[in-house]
């Protein structure tokens, strides 16, 4: 739903005495969890903080084996189906194996033959660059290559003057800096990392099983099976639901106790991340947010930029460290199976 980098204070920052800043950036996605049965997201729902590292590698990983899984299925059909077509142009029956892949379209062979031959066309795949690295190291200096926020809602790769990515020229493409190993120029192909945030293509999170004919009717119902992009980001999202109408119960488990008692802290922190609180770069926008702070008319901008850069930090800490507790504590999982719905 929304990409925000978010600049706070980080203790390695202030004791490197050749930072300049006492300030990192933090790097977070918002998604939501919705209902399937509903045509809207509005009510029943949650919404959820994760750092944007875990986010992409797990949703890259997800979108990396459902294209393999099109592709080869692709393959399999279309070799299947010209098969079958010489079968019946020689007066044979078609084959049996054919039949379930009648009327494919198999316009996927080209989708395909792109993406293998990606490299000799020219391009390199942009989640090549999901960390900071270096896209120029000489004499006149450095430069490096890594996500970033793009007017809130896409990810895209941009070129950073240090080694952390944190500080982006906006006046430079990567594509500028890239060339094969034979010098020669090369682009960014996005199709995989526009899946990572296609509002149009929402993930369902529960696994729709083929249908077992050899199943046994009077067996017990099995326990619907979560995607594990969405057990996996669940897990390690800070979460605020209760107010959406979602109480998922995660409070009974033993892992979430942290972030139970920090939902309140996360869901004010999400709600000041939508309001415009930062800017596309992480910095303040105290003009910019809807929200005001009462009684400051009498402080300097000085004084109005500290105290705010305090308040939120703290926030976006309390925040980060509800996250780090999922990350370092790993017990029960809570039941995502009864929310069923898709992930926005």
């Amino acid at each position: 739903e929304q990409c925000q980098f978010v600049k706070a204070y980080d203790d390695e920052m202030a004791d490197n005495e050749d930072g300049g800043t006492v300030l990192a950036t933090k790097r977070f996605v918002l998604f939501k969890l919705c209902p399937t049965d509903s045509e809207s997201c509005s009510y029943n729902y949650g919404e959820y903080l994760i750092d944007m590292e875990t986010y992409l590698e797990a949703y890259v990983e997800y979108v990396q084996e459902q294209q393999e899984e099109f592709c080869n299925t692709c393959d399999e059909a279309c070799e299947q189906e010209e098969e079958a077509e010489e079968e019946e142009e020689d007066g044979g029956r078609r084959l049996d194996d054919a039949n379930q892949y009648a009327n494919y379209d198999c316009s996927c062979v080209e989708t395909c033959e792109a993406i293998e031959n990606m490299e000799e066309n020219g391009y390199m795949d942009a989640t090549e660059f999901l960390e900071c690295q270096a896209i120029v190291d000489d004499d006149d200096g450095q430069l490096f290559a890594g996500p970033y926020c793009s007017g809130g809602e896409k990810i895209k790769i941009g070129v950073f003057s240090d080694e952390n990515c944190m500080y982006i020229d906006s006046g430079k493409s990567v594509d500028d800096y890239l060339v094969d190993g034979d010098g020669v120029a090369i682009k960014l192909s996005y199709g995989l990392l526009k899946e990572t945030y296609n509002a149009d293509a929402p993930v369902s999170c529960l696994v729709v099983e083929e249908e077992d004919e050899n199943a046994n009717d009077d067996e017990d119902e099995n326990e619907p099976e979560i995607v594990e992009l969405c057990e996996q980001l669940y897990e390690e999202a800070a979460k605020c639901e209760k107010i959406h109408g979602f109480d998922n119960e995660y409070a009974d488990y033993a892992e979430y106790e942290n972030q139970y008692a920090q939902e309140e802290t996360v869901c004010d922190f999400i709600s000041a991340v939508k309001s415009g609180t930062y800017t596309e770069t992480g910095d303040i926008n105290i003009y910019g947010g809807s929200s005001t702070m009462a009684g400051a008319s009498g402080a300097t901008g000085g004084q109005k930029f500290f105290l705010t850069v305090f308040i939120l930090s703290t926030v976006g800490l309390a925040v980060y460290a509800a996250m780090l507790h999922t990350q370092l504590t790993k017990g029960d999982k809570a039941d995502l199976s009864k929310q069923g719905g898709a992930m926005a």
